[in-house]
């Protein structure tokens, strides 16, 4: 098996004593963005030159001094530092008060001749400009008074990855989940030219509202002067081995790192599965495809995922790993009160047994036999003429029948009135024409009957017509080929407008310029509602349809979808 490369993690020394750089991440970790972990603060660091588990370089802590800086320091008028979390290296990190705003924040701090000064101001600004919700973002990054600084964001409702890891290892879909996120956000954050390159558990949160963030885009790498020549793969190894830690509550390397286990020395990289029994196949091999080096994997023949991007082309093709149903409690027994027991207002003897006196039978008078005759002598008749009432409609049915089966037209043929009938959907796959994919994750939340999950598109600058691409859409698989006579349609945003086409296809992944050729069903339909109906003049048999759509309404920020020109669509159904 290849040599794996260890750029993207963090490992502890074998030696008796951490290295400095085992120390920082006890150090980051203990607040530095407001989560809760166990890890002990480092007050100061070593001045000498260690060999880091990152890059394998000599990294000097190099000769400058940060300012001597206490709690109550103000900068920039602004942020009132409160607490030191980390003190490392030639520079710090503090709990701090933006006043203005009145709200907590986080500081790095370092003197503006540090060697490593003008890399991080350039990071931190680099990392702010992409807006992304899903890392922690950089509010502010300023060189003053002989002093550079980067604020961002403070979590105090946020666990780190490592928290979560020392309770034991994560749940299939939890693990799901936070690599389907880690790696959509990493995938953005290469494509605008940013890399992590210290993405590790002690850099992975998870809000209370199981949002899963990043810390430290391209800054914690600055800070400690890591680079690498390969960015995406060392992200892409980074994600493998989170995943893998998740899985097995071991970090796939021989050595110790952030409160977990080592692998056994000299054996080389272990499947998940046989590390710990009952691991998620699917996402046991995606770790070992993401942890491989050099074109060597250890599952089975697929190749490897060296980048963020093929991660999530990986993480598309796997089915969707739901949360599990959750238990059903029965209700106590039903307890009897003292009151229906009759015992409500008497003192009772304690210890001895409360004696219920036998009710007397009822209806045994003279007025109560003649009672039940009455009501026997009633129910006889009205069950004979129940049965005489439903005889006489049967018999008026038959003699009708015959005129009811068929009607004749006025050219003298019959004709059969046929009912639409729902058709279900085997699959789906998006279809993407031009540029990159949208949600290929989420295709299979059109047709699983819940209204709250949806598949949506990427917002766009341009609209309502798109610009950009000729379309999006999703193309289903009904199994088999059917005749296919409308569709309904239900969005996520409504507004002006969205224009709606359905077409037959010929295959579940037809090329991208295909849509052009294909037979379409019904005609091209605009709307401004969150629903839409499409009817066919004459039914299509296909195996295949494309819902495509080519104009998308308006709609402002939801979740981490920013504001444009967007469309999701929670629930597709086909009648024929």
């Amino acid at each position: 098996m290849a040599e794996r490369s260890t750029a993207a993690v963090d490992v502890a020394d074998n030696g008796g004593d951490e290295p400095l750089t085992a120390k920082a991440d006890k150090a980051e970790r203990a607040t530095a963005d407001g989560v809760v972990d166990s890890g002990k603060r480092d007050s100061t660091a070593s001045g000498t030159p260690v060999d880091t588990a990152e890059t394998g370089t000599h990294v000097s802590p190099g000769k400058t001094s940060p300012p001597e800086l206490h709690s109550g320091h103000k900068l920039a008028r602004r942020y009132r530092l409160e607490e030191c979390v980390t003190r490392l290296d030639g520079f710090s990190s503090w709990r701090a008060v933006d006043e203005k705003l009145r709200r907590a924040v986080g500081v790095h701090l370092l003197p503006a001749d540090h060697p490593r000064a003008r890399s991080v101001l350039a990071a931190a600004r680099s990392s702010a400009l992409l807006g992304d919700p899903r890392f922690v973002q950089v509010l502010d990054a300023v060189e003053e008074n002989d002093l550079v600084y980067v604020v961002h964001e403070w979590l105090p409702d946020a666990t780190e990855l490592t928290a979560l890891l020392a309770a034991g290892p994560l749940e299939a879909h939890d693990a799901y989940d936070m690599a389907t996120q880690v790696a959509h956000a990493m995938a953005a954050a290469h494509r605008e030219g940013l890399a992590h390159l210290r993405l590790t558990p002690s850099a992975v949160l998870r809000t209370s509202t199981g949002q899963w963030r990043i810390r430290g885009l391209a800054v914690n790498a600055a800070l400690r002067g890591i680079t690498s020549d390969t960015p995406q793969r060392t992200d892409a190894e980074a994600i493998g081995a989170l995943l893998y830690a998740s899985l097995t509550q071991r970090w796939p390397y021989e050595n110790d790192a952030y409160g977990l286990a080592g692998l056994p020395k000299d054996v080389g990289l272990i499947a998940p599965d046989q590390v710990r029994a009952g691991v998620h196949r699917g996402l046991a091999e995606l770790a070992m495809r993401a942890l491989a080096n050099d074109g060597a994997t250890a599952s089975r023949q697929e190749p490897p995922c060296t980048t963020p991007e093929d991660l999530v082309k990986a993480i598309g093709e796997m089915p969707r790993i739901r949360p599990p149903e959750p238990a059903f409690t029965a209700p106590p027994e039903y307890q009897r009160t003292t009151y229906q027991q009759g015992t409500y207002g008497r003192s009772a003897v304690p210890g001895a047994t409360q004696v219920i006196p036998t009710p007397p039978p009822p209806l045994q008078s003279r007025t109560g036999k003649a009672l039940k005759w009455a009501v026997s002598a009633l129910l006889i008749a009205a069950l004979g003429l129940g049965s005489w009432q439903l005889a006489d409609a049967l018999m008026d049915r038959g003699n009708s029948s015959g005129t009811e089966d068929t009607h004749t037209t006025d050219d003298g043929g019959k004709s059969d009135k046929k009912i639409a009938k729902p058709i279900g959907i085997a699959g789906a796959k998006e279809f993407i024409a031009a540029g990159d994919a949208q949600s290929p994750q989420d295709v299979d939340k059109t047709y699983d009957d819940d209204p709250a999950s949806y598949w949506r598109t990427h917002a766009f600058v341009d609209g309502p017509k798109m610009v950009i691409k000729p379309g999006v859409g999703i193309v289903y698989d009904l199994g088999s080929a059917k005749n296919v006579s409308a569709a309904s349609i239900k969005f996520r945003y409504g507004g002006d407008h969205t224009t709606v086409s359905l077409y037959a296809s010929d295959s579940l992944s037809p090329s991208p310029s295909a849509v052009d050729g294909m037979k379409r069903i019904g005609a091209k339909t605009d709307t401004t509602s969150t629903s839409l109906s499409i009817k066919a003049d004459k039914p299509v048999k296909t195996r295949y349809v494309l819902v495509w759509l080519t104009a998308l309404p308006h709609a402002g920020q939801d979740g981490y979808s920013q504001a444009g020109y967007k469309q999701g669509i929670t629930d597709v159904k086909f009648t024929g």
